[in-house]
């Protein structure tokens, strides 16, 4: 029987990795209809959050259905508690993909990013993708030091934001309050979904090791 249990928790962390696979896809393709203009690219990643939502809600199934049957306690109970709040995180990813989207596919035919910010941009989205794959590997493997080393490359992303912000308020910005705005926004987005992917770390360095990150090295 706890054999089996453990199989269930082992599948539940497949899907958290293949959720974070989603995510990974949604991130990079609402970037390139953001860089493209490509309403039918930002369309694509709308609409497919509802598969991300899909898998939210099995996770929580599941794990909800381990608890009520198997009453796990100690590492096993903090194990399916840890996946509850990791898919909530992954689900909001999905959701901050969207909302890049949505910019996007609001200001066809034009491009939502002016060409001087265009590689601050592409940067965050490019650190943003790369942070949900690596959260796939971790939640895969269980990897505290590579968890502890996201947390770590987080200051990466939050060095672009505020290169963001000087490049729009600078005097000499010409594009006016809305492209700003814009601008804001998707900084904004780019960010979170990298904090939430610290997070998800940091619940499976809780996970392995029952302490908090701050505790082995974060």
């Amino acid at each position: 029987m706890r054999e089996l249990f453990h199989d269930q928790l082992d599948a539940m962390f497949v899907d958290l990795a293949g959720i974070c696979g989603q995510v990974e896809t949604a991130v990079g393709q609402a970037t390139e209809a953001l860089l493209s203009g490509d309403v039918a690219i930002a369309e694509q990643v709308i609409i497919g959050d509802i598969e991300i939502d899909r898998a939210r809600e099995k996770v929580e199934d599941d794990a909800f259905a381990l608890l009520s049957l198997q009453q796990p306690v100690a590492g096993d109970l903090r194990t399916v508690v840890a996946a509850l709040r990791m898919v909530t995180e992954l689900e909001r990813m999905g959701d901050l993909s969207v909302h890049v989207a949505k910019i996007a596919r609001l200001r066809v035919p034009q491009v939502a990013v002016p060409v001087e910010i265009r590689p601050t941009v592409s940067r965050m989205a490019a650190v943003a993708e790369d942070m949900v794959r690596r959260v796939s590997q971790i939640i895969t493997g269980r990897d505290v030091e590579a968890a502890i080393e996201l947390g770590r490359d987080d200051e990466v992303m939050d060095q672009l934001r505020r290169q963001s912000f000087t490049e729009l308020l600078s005097d000499d910005w010409p594009h006016g309050v809305e492209a700003a705005v814009d601008i804001a926004l998707l900084g904004r987005y780019y960010e979170r979904i990298a904090d939430h992917a610290v997070s998800v770390a940091h619940r499976v360095v809780f996970v392995v090791t029952g302490l908090n990150p701050s505790s082995v090295g974060a």
